[in-house]
């Protein structure tokens, strides 16, 4: 929700701007500014070039904005860092009441945490040290080393002297804190608006990864070898998708036969997701070259089926006609009418 909100207004604020600074500027003298009626008009509205390129660069802000990026100098609020601490009240079954602390020490995303210690101080409740990472939760067995546990009846009844919400979380500043059904504390830093590296990754360390790769390589092989092999499988399905798609679409806008008799299975399998295949490929042909380059033939048939079919049907029959006024034959008209008028179809599918 915070991503879309900061879209909305980086998309309102360059509007506003792009509008303020061209208002200022000479008006535009051309037939479309003269046009009376435009709202509505598909001929009036052309592609903004400003509206683009800054629609790339809003792209990019978010990105950085939301990852901690070094490339911009300012950030949504990340997750909490650094050393914390909360105290927690235990009370005994025999209606003793104390008091202990809970050191945290919340190492930045990547890092590991170096444990520590602290003095127990006095008390059946001693206090506790954790370190952990940022974003992840800790579970905190705090009378691990009181004098009074769980088992003997021991309880928490309160954090920093408050008593818990109505969902049974405390609030400890710089995080959150549930305890479980065993009465053990559960505490969450502060998480922010940053997405975690794991998911979203800055764009200085996609591209630092990328040199990386490109000079150690990966799983044993350069990057040039994976990039080589997948556009290898990739051409290859999509030659044999075309090989057989485009003659089967011709067919079927040509002949009724073949367009009623194939037309049920490519409308049926038009619509399935390639993805959705990949079980009965592998169970078929197996997990190896043979399987992969199956998938992307069936990714590529039934489009290029498609396309071949529409490009046909489109045809201006008025050109057929034509053709045939001036004697040619069914090879003709083909080869120079239904084929070449059917190709932009063709290249859009492709």
């Amino acid at each position: 929700m915070s991503v879309l909100l900061f879209y909305i207004a980086l998309f309102v604020g360059a509007f506003l701007l792009v509008k303020v600074i061209r208002k200022s500027m000479t008006s535009q003298k051309d037939f479309t500014s003269l046009k009376t009626v435009t709202f509505g008009d598909e001929s009036a509205v052309t592609p903004d070039r400003a509206a683009s390129v800054i629609s790339v660069l809003v792209i990019f802000v978010i990105w950085a904005a939301f990852t901690g990026s070094k490339l911009l100098p300012f950030h949504v609020p990340g997750p909490f860092t650094g050393e914390t601490q909360f105290t927690y009240r235990v009370e005994a079954p025999e209606g003793q009441k104390d008091e202990a602390t809970v050191f945290v020490r919340v190492a930045p995303f990547g890092e590991e945490a170096d444990p520590f210690e602290v003095p127990p101080g006095e008390g059946f409740a001693k206090d506790d040290a954790v370190a952990m990472t940022a974003s992840r939760s800790a579970t905190i067995l705090f009378d691990k080393n009181d004098e009074i546990r769980r088992k003997d009846g021991a309880r928490i009844t309160a954090i920093n002297g408050s008593a818990s919400a109505s969902d049974g979380s405390f609030d400890a500043g710089d995080g959150s804190i549930t305890l479980t059904a065993k009465g053990a504390i559960v505490y969450t830093p502060n998480l922010g608006m940053q997405m975690n590296p794991i998911w979203l990754p800055s764009p200085e360390k996609v591209v630092e990864r990328f040199f990386e790769i490109s000079r150690e390589g990966y799983q044993n092989f350069s990057l040039w070898e994976h990039l080589g092999w997948s556009l290898t499988r990739v051409i290859v399905g999509f030659i044999l998708g075309a090989l057989v798609g485009i003659p089967l679409g011709y067919a079927m806008g040509l002949s009724g036969w073949f367009r009623g008799w194939f037309d049920p299975i490519v409308e049926f399998m038009r619509p399935v997701p390639p993805l959705a295949l990949i079980p009965l490929v592998i169970i078929w042909f197996g997990i190896w070259e043979t399987g992969k380059i199956v998938l992307l033939f069936l990714a590529a048939l039934w489009i290029m089926t498609i396309a071949a079919r529409a490009g046909v049907s489109g045809v201006n029959i008025s050109k057929i006609h034509a053709a045939y006024s001036l004697g040619a034959s069914r090879a003709q008209i083909m080869r120079y009418v239904i084929v070449p008028n059917s190709l932009p179809e063709i290249f859009t599918g492709a």
